[in-house]
């Protein structure tokens, strides 16, 4: 039951090597984005918590039942809106109860294992978690820079400014939640360089850490 968590700088495929990653190892990927749907949707009461038109078994599924259906009252205030990356202003307006769900969140998808987290402060969130792979991803600036203008179509100016803005939000959030600098290899079992690697060579660097880790020591 792998439980994997994956930082990562803008730009260097934390997505698609979580993605991948998933695929070779058949497990689920909870990135950031469905940790804020998670969060949104538990503002909601049980009964339209369990209306929600989801496949059973899913991992966004199982964790609404999970945490949204032990109780027929909203997890945070409906004034409260969920967290979302702020894409203009580093400094953002951190909602406590949204911060506690979205660490319920993650605890909750570590706890059913078979689960790669990616962002969101996994790492710290789970640095006590028995077993778990923390991973951090990085690459050279040109080459994210490169990648950000294919995914998103931009020009090399406006990825720049982009790939900047991100990481400072993703910098700033976990600086002011947890206090450490993420980009610290110390917080990491293993920090690659996807731009060194290739997406291929770190999915199964990644596969082999995991294997060791599980193998009994001679």
């Amino acid at each position: 039951m792998p439980v994997i968590t994956i930082g990562r700088q803008f730009g260097a495929g934390g997505k698609t090597v979580a993605q991948m990653l998933a695929r070779k190892l058949k497990v689920d990927v909870l990135d950031s984005q469905l940790i804020d749907e998670v969060a949104h949707r538990l503002q909601l009461p049980k009964e339209e918590v369990e209306a929600e038109d989801e496949q059973p078994g899913s991992l966004l599924h199982r964790l609404l039942m999970a945490l949204g259906s032990a109780s027929g009252e909203p997890m945070i205030p409906p004034e409260t809106a969920a967290w979302n990356p702020p894409n203009v202003d580093p400094v953002f307006d951190m909602r406590r109860a949204v911060l506690e769900i979205t660490q319920h969140v993650i605890k909750e998808a570590a706890h059913g294992g078979d689960v790669i987290i990616v962002g969101r402060g996994g790492a710290y969130i789970l640095r006590d978690f028995e077993g778990a792979l923390h991973v951090y991803l990085r690459a050279a600036e040109a080459i994210r820079v490169k990648a950000v203008m294919a995914r998103l179509k931009l020009s090399e100016d406006e990825a720049r400014r982009r790939m900047k803005r991100t990481d400072e939000n993703w910098n700033a959030y976990i600086k002011q939640v947890y206090g450490h600098d993420r980009n610290l290899p110390s917080h990491y079992d293993m920090v690659l360089d996807t731009g060194r690697l290739g997406y291929e060579a770190t999915v199964d660097t990644i596969q082999t850490a995991l294997h060791a880790r599980r193998s009994p020591s001679p």
